[in-house]
């Protein structure tokens, strides 16, 4: 629980409000299937690469209309793979007994990704239980030249998670223990399927914390966070998960036997397993194989275990939502708190006022300050509520007088940080309600992080419904969305590739978080030179010969 920390600082400073309103909760049909919770980036991608939602419904008891499949709607075409036949079925029984699932109604939630903008045609999920089930599985389709698409929680914001036509799907969820953890280190050993935020809850319990956190915790497994190299709300703070993440164990499709050799001197007589699983934070022996599969997207190899390390819970957590007058004033607040916050420093947000307005029409949420054209959201963790509190109070008086900040509120306690950080968290949600949304994920240089913003706005004028940004400032990610009544093929050809050109004259990157998946693999060229795609696509045939890992995805289609 987070203590209370009484403000040290004049009340005059701030106009003490009640942070906000969670508003009204969008229905689970509509909005998040089967509990999933929107991350912090933007659903992306109906057409082409680009980002297309159609607006949430309000009904509870209508049912969403039927996504397209993927293979219609996409120029895509099946590579040849075998199809899953009476026999492969049976095979699949003998090894997950019980946890084959065809049930075309129970498969419907896994051929469809949570936005609702593409679906497979899978007819086979396998549920597996263990490391040496996976082995099999793998070992068999690879054999019988069948096409797996692994699958964790499956919130996933560029189709990497679902399959495009027919895959089996091979599901984490039973995969789902906490293997061991340690006191004293924070490290822990679980299996992928384990949810985010129940490993939150169990670390927390320990006096340690997880050093990721993402709206979709609710519903994303661990593994997937790893295969995605998911980013979050603690990554200024915690750094990315090729630091935070010790071990892996990993199953592979059978490799040829003298790069399983190389690769590890276990190698089961049914699959290739990778078994790094290492507790130690320093290990200088040869290649660091593991960070092969951290943001493979579930192309190289399953990931069936993870050994991460969880810093220490911090005593005091505290969080501003701050107004600035411009972008200019929103950097240099920036600086000045990294200066003057240094090492109590977790999280430094942004969002724009169209952000804030969103939020308002259409998930009823309260600003908690005044209007402005930029808001700031920070957060302290640390050890003294004292010392904190001293270090935030000398740092609010320096933005307020030199300008900076306009307004704000202060939350300490935890149900008031839970609403400010609403205001951030549920602009995924609000857009979503908005119409048809274009969204895209980039990395810029921070001081050249909003221009794009503007200048589409400039560019696109009325086609455009709203074009908004909003992101973790701190990491130099923007969240760029535009909204529009309906689809057009005008407003998409603005968009592309004029925003992934703009991206790369800058030196940035066309997906900071979210990966590449199914809808974005196509502009990876925009951000890896030729060199270091074919060097990913002879990685992609020296782990996986045939192809049958998540085809489609992550990498380019060859000519």
């Amino acid at each position: 629980m987070v203590p209370h920390l009484v403000p040290r600082w004049p009340v005059c400073l701030f106009r003490w409000r009640a942070a906000c309103t969670l508003g009204a909760c969008v229905p689970q049909s509509a909005w998040a299937r089967a509990s999933r919770t929107p991350g912090p980036g933007s659903p992306r991608g109906a057409v082409g690469t680009s980002p297309l939602v159609r607006r949430g419904g309000s009904s509870s008891s209508s049912r969403a209309p039927e996504v397209m499949l993927t293979r219609e709607r996409y120029p895509v075409q099946r590579l040849p793979f075998s199809v899953v036949s009476e026999e492969d079925l049976a095979a699949f029984e003998r090894i997950t007994p019980g946890r084959v699932v065809t049930d075309p109604e129970e498969l419907e939630a896994s051929n469809v990704d949570w936005l609702r903008t593409v679906r497979g045609c899978s007819k086979v999920l396998l549920k597996p239980q263990t490391t040496e089930e996976v082995s099999h599985i793998l070992r068999y389709c690879h054999e019988r030249n069948l096409a797996v698409n692994p699958q964790g929680g499956n919130t996933g914001m560029v189709g990497g998670s679902v399959p495009v036509f027919d895959e089996i799907i091979l599901s984490t969820a039973l995969m789902n223990q906490v293997i061991s953890f340690h006191g004293v280190s924070g490290i822990l050993v679980c299996q992928a399927g384990c949810i985010l935020e129940e490993l939150s809850r169990y670390v927390e319990e320990r006096d340690f914390i997880m050093p990721l956190d993402l709206g979709a915790k609710g519903s994303c497994h661990i593994g997937g966070n790893v295969a995605t190299n998911a980013g979050g709300l603690r990554f200024l703070r915690y750094g990315s998960l090729h630091g935070t993440v010790l071990g892996l164990e990993v199953v592979c499709p059978a490799p040829p036997p003298q790069v399983c050799t190389l690769l590890h001197p276990q190698v089961l007589a049914d699959g290739t397993v990778l078994n790094c699983l290492t507790s130690l934070r320093k290990d200088n022996t040869g290649y660091d194989l593991k960070q092969l599969f951290i943001g493979s997207e579930g192309t190289l190899g399953v990931i069936t275990a993870v050994s991460i390390l969880c810093p220490p819970k911090p005593r005091a957590v505290n969080v501003a939502f701050l107004g600035c007058p411009g972008f200019a004033e929103v950097l240099q607040t920036f600086s000045t708190c990294k200066g003057m916050l240094g090492e109590i420093l977790s999280a430094f947000e942004f969002m724009d006022a169209e952000c804030m307005q969103l939020v308002g029409h259409h998930l009823g949420l309260v600003s908690p300050v005044q209007e402005s054209p930029f808001y700031v959201l920070i957060e302290t963790s640390g050890s003294r509520a004292g010392h904190d509190a001293e270090k935030l109070s000398s740092f609010l008086e320096h933005v307020l007088d030199f300008g900076l900040v306009t307004d704000g509120t202060l939350a300490t306690d935890q149900r008031r940080v839970k609403m400010l950080w609403a205001l951030r968290e549920r602009i995924t949600e609000a857009l979503s309600r908005d119409g048809c949304v274009y969204k895209y994920d980039i990395s810029l240089p921070v001081e050249r992080l909003y221009d794009l913003v503007s200048d589409l706005r400039a560019r696109l004028g009325p086609q455009a419904k709203h074009v908004v940004g909003y992101g973790h400032l701190g990491d130099g990610n923007l969240h760029l969305n535009v909204t529009a009544e309906a689809f057009s093929a005008s407003l998409l050809g603005a968009l592309e590739p004029y925003v992934y050109e703009w991206t790369a004259g800058q030196q940035g990157s066309v997906s900071a978080e979210h990966g590449l998946g199914f809808k974005k693999k196509d502009v990876l060229s925009y951000s890896k030179p030729p060199a270091a795609l074919q060097l990913m696509q002879q990685l992609k045939a020296l782990l996986d010969p045939k192809g049958i890992l998540n085809p489609y995805k992550t990498l380019p289609a060859r000519a």
